[in-house]
């Protein structure tokens, strides 16, 4: 995208290489042994107060993974909160800024759509339950078979999203300290690795809560500071310089047609039918002390979320319209901006912020497909009569090799966006089989034959040009969605299974114990 210099920016950018040039030295020694110490200080800090009083008899596998399902309202939705607003969220939306502009903003509604659904339903359906990953929930309605075959799939789908998580560290210590990204992401994902193998859920759950608090005051103290630093003291600059351009749509949250069709429409189908059963978000749900923790969490999650898309795009748009800036890309151009302009100690502040975020996120999506390989892989296969303390080691073995790899592979992976709506279409059939499971009939054929269609057809949408051919939506989302919905009807409607699970007997006594 080619763009004609802001009358301003010469200015910005003189101001912004005198500074860059007295602060070069420290920004490289100091900001990234801040952020370190904050994370140190936070991980050791919480666990010390947690465990004050607490035999290590009570460290479970139950524990580690899911909390002891003792967490409270505000662990819970922080939790929730930081989950999603990882790589995605942070440099995902800065990413996306320069091909939708303000639209962006939607991949954050969408989120917010997507933890009503969690806390008011699939959120609240697993705690009833009383299982420990999303393919457990599959033995009880289909069988072992498609427990086995959801969880390799789903492992290797929350496996995509690590190593996205990886690149983001990457490219927040390639900010705070000049290195390339692959070393970046080297260290971010060394750092990951203690962080979740030495906290576990209870502990990064109670971590989030302070990584929220931090992340907010950093962001909105950053985005003041860049408002009194452009003309006038506010972002209309930066909208006058895209209407100048005749790029009115940038800053529309509906962008124009296209964007609305393609983007908004594919990113909120994407988000909320393949999120609200990814394991990352329902584990929280499980590890919620009751039901009521888990409606009240949406009240504080839900704008943690939404309004943090409302700084990214902001922050996002201004990098554009700044050449020193627009010209690393769309990966680099926001954080350096931040890095380079704000002063040392705010900058450390909102690094910190967003390295705590990714790391929470990290941890959480390590965390999914370790207990989902520990739980249904190594005791649903190979080892039934597994110990709690076997559960926990084979966990975190299982964390320490799906990071390593990550790290490895993060440093060729595509633009986030296009990564993250891939994955997030191989998600979209587990959760219409659910459904249909849980509130029409049971029938492990059916759920089978809509998996293995929808599975297929989103490779053939990615890899041909059956879409174009056809005059289609690229969008794989759109196309799981509708694939998942007719599939799924029509083969329950030929093939005749058992009851739906909501309404056997097996469910109703459950629901007399728990009740």
């Amino acid at each position: 995208m080619v763009m004609k210099l802001p009358c301003w920016a010469p200015q910005l950018v003189a101001h912004t290489q005198t500074v860059n040039n007295k602060k070069s030295y420290f920004m490289k020694t100091s900001m990234l042994f801040i952020v370190l110490l904050y994370e140190i200080v936070t991980i050791c800090g919480v666990a010390l107060w947690l465990k004050r009083g607490k035999s290590q008899s009570a460290h479970n596998d139950s524990e580690f993974a899911l909390g002891g399902r003792s967490l409270p309202v505000g662990v819970v939705a922080a939790t929730m909160a930081l989950t999603v607003l990882g790589t995605a969220h942070i440099l995902g939306v800065f990413e996306m800024v320069w091909g939708v502009g303000a639209a962006a903003i939607w991949f954050s509604i969408a989120h917010v759509i997507l933890l009503v659904v969690v806390c008011y339903s699939t959120g609240l359906w697993v705690r009833r339950l009383r299982v420990t990953t999303v393919p457990e929930l599959l033995e009880h309605l289909f069988g072992k078979g498609i427990r086995v075959l959801v969880s390799c799939v789903m492992a290797g789908i929350i496996f995509g999203i690590l190593t996205i998580e990886t690149q983001g560290l990457g490219i927040i210590i390639n900010a705070m300290t000049g290195w390339g990204i692959t070393n970046g992401a080297i260290a971010g994902g060394v750092i990951g690795i203690f962080y979740v193998v030495l906290a576990g859920m209870k502990e990064v759950g109670w971590i989030n809560l302070i990584n929220a608090v931090v992340m907010y005051v950093g962001l909105i103290l950053a985005t003041i500071f860049m408002a009194l630093r452009l003309p006038g003291g506010n972002f209309d600059s930066v909208a006058e310089h895209f209407v100048s351009q005749d790029m009115d749509y940038m800053i529309s949250v509906f962008g124009n047609s296209q964007i609305l069709m393609t983007f908004t429409l594919g990113m909120v189908v994407a988000v909320l039918f393949s999120q609200s059963v990814n394991q990352m978000l329902l584990q929280t749900a499980m590890s919620a002390k009751d039901e009521k923790t888990i409606k009240k969490a949406l009240w504080i999650a839900a704008p943690i979320n939404g309004l943090f898309g409302v700084f990214a795009v902001v922050l996002g748009l201004t990098a554009m319209t700044i050449p020193e800036f627009a010209e690393l890309g769309p990966k680099k151009a926001a954080t350096q901006m931040l890095v380079e302009y704000l002063p040392p100690w705010l900058g450390a502040l909102l690094l910190a912020s967003f390295l705590a975020a990714i790391l929470s996120t990290f941890a959480m999506t390590a965390l999914s497909p370790a207990t989902i390989f520990s739980n249904d892989i190594y005791k649903g296969l190979f080892k039934p009569d597994a110990t709690e303390a076997q559960m926990t080691k084979v966990t975190q073995i299982a964390i320490v090799v799906l990071a390593s790899i990550a790290i490895a592979v993060a440093s060729f992976l595509p633009p986030i966006l296009a990564a993250m709506t891939w994955l997030f279409a191989w998600l979209i059939p587990v959760f219409f089989i659910i459904i249909f499971g849980l509130f029409w009939q049971r029938s492990a054929l059916a759920a089978l034959i809509t998996l293995v269609t929808v599975w297929a057809g989103n490779f053939l949408w990615s890899f041909s040009d059956i879409a174009l051919n056809l005059g289609l939506l690229k969008s794989n989302a759109v196309m799981a969605l509708t694939a998942s919905i007719v599939v799924g009807c029509v083969a329950n409607l030929m093939i005749k299974g058992e009851k739906a699970y909501f309404k056997s007997q097996t469910y109703l006594d459950l629901k007399e114990t728990n009740y």
